[in-house]
Parts: structure tokens; C-alpha cells; sequence
């Protein structure tokens, strides 16, 4: 019985055991099954991030590929950039080069010029200084030949000084040039030249020492003569010079003898064509010096 009650109890124990192992394998199961559908819902959990991932790093591919794409185009617009700045820094070089040379052309063209203009403004100074100089050279002479004819006989003596004088005013003012001047100074000393050689003679009235206004025949030889015979034929002059205290003047001298008075009447009609041209000698007491 004994053997009996251990059979069964070892069944029982078996069947216990088994049962417990049955439950001890369905709670493994049951918790195999949780974990694995743990496990699934992790590896779902995980292949749904491995493929957010990969998207993302698709994405950043995508931009990396394009950044690298930007990156390349960058480098070659950088890289034409630079060859055309090389090509623009060489162009402009050659262009700064040319125009540098051409301002150093230019400015040696315009010293050339500045050296011209100065050498013709000094020209032009040296012209002005010698037409100056020149033009006061011949207002002194004009000067001179003023004085001259204040000296020299009282025949048309204003109209001879007055164009000495013109001149002289003409010279000094700068109102004549120095070619003119000369031009004029010639011609004056010309007709001062040419009294000094004429012989004329005029009819005017005269004015005797004694204050009588008579009507004159005034006979002029150069300037060494001058003498006068009335209408009448009874009262003849010779001009004689005078020196006093340096100044010259002179007057008519009517204190004559027969052989003067006769040698003037001579003269005077020849002169006027009332005898054959022929020479005639005047004596010399009767020039201008003839009594001093």
C-alpha cells in the first residue's frame, strides 16, 4: 500500500511537476511572446528610426552633394573671378603704363612749349626793351632838333617846331613807334637839311625896328642869309644873330651901306626874274655872322 500511495504520490508528484512546468512553460511562453512582441514593436521602433535616418541622411547627402556642387561652382566663379582680375590687372597695367607714357610725351611737349613761349616772351621783352630804348634814342634826337630850330632862323619857324615837338610828344606817350619815329625824324631833319640848302623868297608884311609895318620882299639863302627890300625899293634889311648870355636871337640889321643895299636889290630881282639867272655874291658882311 505503501508502494501503492508512493506510486501515486510520485504520479501526482510527477503530474504536480509537470503541471507546474506546463504552467512554468506557458508563463514562459506568455512572457517570451510579450517580450518578443516588445522586441518586435523595438525593432519596428528602431527600422522606423533607421529609416527616418537614412532619410535624413539621404537629406544631408542630398545636401552635401549639393553644397559641394555649390561649393564647386563657387571655386570656378572664384577661380574665372581671379583669371579675370589677372587679365583686368594686366590690361589696366598695360593701360596705366601707356597712359604714363603718354603724360610724360605730353608733358615733355608742354616744357618744350613753356621753353618756346619763354624764349619768345624773352624775345618779345628783348624786342619791347630795344624799341624802348630805341624810341628814347629818338626823342632825345627829337629833343636836340627841337632846340636846333629854336636856334636857327624866324622862317616858318612855329610850323617847323610844332612838328618837332608832335613827334616828341608822339615818342614819349608811346603814341608813335619806333619805326614811325624814325620815319618822321627822318623826314624832319630831311626839310631841316633842305632849309639849310634852298634859296626862297616870300612877300609878307615886316615889321621894321623902329615898329613900321611895311610890305617886304624876304630873300632867303639857306641859312646863311636873309635879307628884305621894300616894294619901293628904299628900305633894305640883313638878319643878323645874336649871342646873349648863352641864348641866340635875332633882328634885322637896316644900317647897311650903298654896295650892300645894291648887292640885296641885286638878288632880289634876280631871284624874281627880273634879270638873267646869273651868279650872285652877297659880301659876307651881310649873313647871318657877317658883323658879330
Amino acid at each position: 500500500m505503501q508502494m501503492i500511495r508512493s506510486a501515486k504520490g510520485k504520479t501526482m508528484y510527477v503530474k504536480m511537476k509537470m503541471s507546474i512546468c506546463k504552467y512554468a512553460v506557458f508563463a514562459i511562453l506568455v512572457f517570451a511572446s510579450v517580450s518578443f512582441a516588445d522586441v518586435d514593436s523595438d525593432i519596428r521602433d528602431l527600422q522606423l528610426q533607421k529609416e527616418a535616418l537614412q532619410s535624413e541622411i539621404q537629406k544631408l547627402n542630398g545636401q552635401i552633394s549639393a553644397t559641394d556642387s555649390m561649393i564647386k561652382a563657387d571655386d570656378k566663379r572664384f577661380q574665372t573671378l581671379q583669371e579675370r582680375f589677372k587679365a583686368d590687372t594686366e590690361r589696366r597695367k598695360a593701360e596705366i603704363d601707356s597712359l604714363n607714357e603718354k603724360i610724360r610725351n605730353v608733358a615733355a611737349q608742354l616744357q618744350t612749349e613753356r621753353s618756346k613761349q619763354v624764349r619768345a616772351k624773352n624775345r618779345s621783352e628783348n624786342v619791347k626793351a630795344k624799341r624802348k630804348a630805341l624810341s628814347a634814342a629818338l626823342a632825345t634826337l627829337c629833343k636836340r632838333l627841337e632846340s636846333q630850330i629854336e636856334q636857327t632862323l624866324p622862317w616858318e619857324k612855329e610850323t617847323r617846331l610844332d612838328r618837332a615837338k608832335a613827334l616828341s610828344r608822339d615818342l614819349e606817350s608811346g603814341n608813335a613807334s619806333a619805326e614811325e619815329g624814325f620815319s618822321r625824324i627822318k623826314a624832319l631833319i630831311a626839310e631841316e637839311i633842305k632849309f639849310g640848302d634852298e634859296v626862297a623868297i616870300i612877300h609878307s608884311p615886316l615889321t621894321r625896328k623902329n615898329g613900321e609895318l611895311i610890305n617886304a620882299q624876304i630873300l632867303r639863302i639857306g641859312n646863311q642869309w636873309m635879307v628884305y627890300g621894300d616894294d619901293n625899293g628904299t628900305v633894305y634889311g640883313a638878319l643878323v644873330r645874336k649871342v646873349q648870355d648863352g641864348k641866340i636871337s635875332y633882328e634885322w640889321n637896316e644900317d647897311l651901306n650903298l654896295q650892300e643895299r645894291s648887292a640885296i636889290k641885286f638878288a632880289l630881282d634876280v631871284k624874281q626874274a627880273k634879270k638873267p639867272p646869273q651868279m650872285v655874291t652877297l659880301p659876307v658882311s651881310l649873313s647871318i655872322v657877317g658883323r658879330n
